[in-house]
């Protein structure tokens, strides 16, 4: 069992702010009208060195996973493993799915093969679709609608494949005035057309014309609007909006490739149960863990948060009993109060979730202090190395290239950090950056590229904290 050690709650809210350290010259770099929270302490000693704004409730964007990935190791447990089962109920194949964000076509198709040697050669009756692990939305409430079609919004379902995700490209190396030309790989059952016109950048501007995507829930997606002219394809990811449908095409589509013959339908029923044949399982959590946190995937994480409702509450898991149960758990087990935390979901994706720096520094605490137990420390992605820090510009570069290891979540007018930084001295600080209402000016035509604000003020603040301490 952890030991929990007491927290820093106490001295974050009546410590007074050291001089020694202050952000004010990053700070003024920052565009009229944001709103920036920041916390630094020292973990050996549980010093405040500075406090700002730190009971402040602020969008923690992807930060959020940190506490999700907190809870599951807390309850679910190194052994844990999301799993895929086929089973037999008289003519009857059912796939039993437990909203494992990892489950790819191939190992799909693995399962199937195993029906061969159970010398099932042919299907003559239905293949069941059972997905009763969840329920209720399968996007939590506060997602943007026009995020809806593209992959890192792909829907937090108990039928997941293929990360819920089909990737294509957009290609627009053509005259000007022409239809743009989509493509998406021939396997993949979904429908894309285009008859976005290629234009150029000064029209693009001029007319005010964006690219758009319109999607249904047949798995058809619709691309409008304009794109500018490139030598290189635009890149698209759209997220499955219809899982139960996209499941059942692949499934149908792997049947013949492997040669079994099939004569009924695909139909889901989560009330179906029958003797288990194949299994398929995950990676083990501290895996999952490790992709979560350092390529901050949103399916894995709402996945675990609604496993967590699930197998915390014993009932089908939802965002609701999901982070009501991470909330739970991180009190029973950790001694961390969220109660007046905002959570609705378990990636940080909405914009209704709403955690204070203070609470987020409680987190990174226990992290730290029981590194040893839990070694989630080694899922942060490291400055300039690893992770959704390998390319950030502010702190990629020496001296702060990796000297931070951090959890880094954006969102609309957000830029958050949460974690560690070893300073020049080779002390460690624990720290938290909310950066909101981030709106700087748009720069004006012809003017010279520039680095952004944000960019300045944590290359600035980070090399003071690496400096001074």
């Amino acid at each position: 069992m952890l030991r929990v050690f007491p927290l820093l709650l106490g001295l974050l809210l009546s410590q007074p702010v050291l001089a020694n350290f202050s952000p004010q010259p990053a700070i003024k770099h920052l565009p009229g009208g944001q709103d920036a929270a920041l916390i630094v302490v020292d973990p050996a000693s549980g010093q405040v060195k500075y406090s700002q704004r730190e009971k402040q409730l602020q969008a923690p964007a992807s930060t959020q996973k940190l506490i999700t990935a907190l809870a599951a190791k807390l309850y679910l447990g190194d052994s844990f493993r999301f799993t895929t089962d086929f089973e037999r109920s008289g003519d009857d194949i059912i796939v039993r799915f437990s909203g494992d964000p990892t489950l790819s076509r191939p190992q799909l198709a693995a399962l199937l093969a195993q029906l061969k040697k159970a010398k099932i050669n042919t299907v003559k009756g239905n293949i069941v679709l059972n997905g009763a692990v969840f329920s209720g939305y399968e996007r939590a409430p506060g997602w943007p609608w026009d995020i809806l079609g593209v992959c890192y919004s792909a829907p937090a379902s108990s039928i997941s494949l293929e990360h819920n995700c089909v990737q294509g490209a957009l290609y627009s190396n053509k005259a000007l005035g022409q239809t743009t030309r989509v493509n998406i790989p021939a396997h993949q059952p979904v429908r894309v057309t285009t008859d976005a016109v290629v234009v150029s950048k000064e029209q693009q501007k001029a007319r005010y014309c964006d690219l758009t995507l319109v999607a249904d829930n047949n798995n058809t997606y619709q691309l409008s609007g304009c794109l500018h002219k490139r030598s290189q394809p635009l890149p698209l990811n759209f997220a499955v909006q219809n899982t139960e449908l996209y499941a059942g095409a692949v499934i149908r589509s792997e049947l013949k490739r492997v040669g079994i013959g099939f004569e009924g339908k695909i139909v889901r029923d989560d009330t179906a149960r029958g003797k288990r044949i194949a299994r398929h399982q995950s990676d083990p959590l501290p895996l999952l863990l490790d992709t979560m946190v350092k390529d901050s995937d949103n399916l894995i994480a709402d996945n675990l948060a609604k496993t967590l409702g699930g197998q915390y509450f014993k009932q089908p898991g939802s965002f609701s009993n999901g982070v009501a149960a991470i909330k739970a758990i991180l009190n029973e087990k950790a001694g961390i109060d969220l109660s007046k935390a905002v959570l609705v979901d378990g990636s940080g994706l909405s914009r209704n979730n709403r955690v204070s720096a203070a609470q987020m520094m409680e987190v990174i605490t226990y992290l730290y202090q029981n590194d040893k137990q839990l070694n989630l420390l080694s899922t942060l992605p490291v400055s300039g190395k690893s992770g959704t820090l390998r390319y950030r510009q502010s702190i990629r570069h020496q001296p702060l290239q990796d000297k931070i290891a951090a959890k880094s979540g954006s969102l609309f007018g957000t830029y958050n950090l949460a974690g560690l930084i070893t300073t020049k001295s080779g002390k460690q600080l624990l720290f938290v950056q909310f950066v909101t209402n981030y709106h700087p000016e748009e720069p004006e035509e012809g003017a010279p590229k520039v680095a952004p604000p944000i960019e300045h003020f944590e290359r600035e603040l980070y090399r003071s904290l690496y400096e001074s301490f």
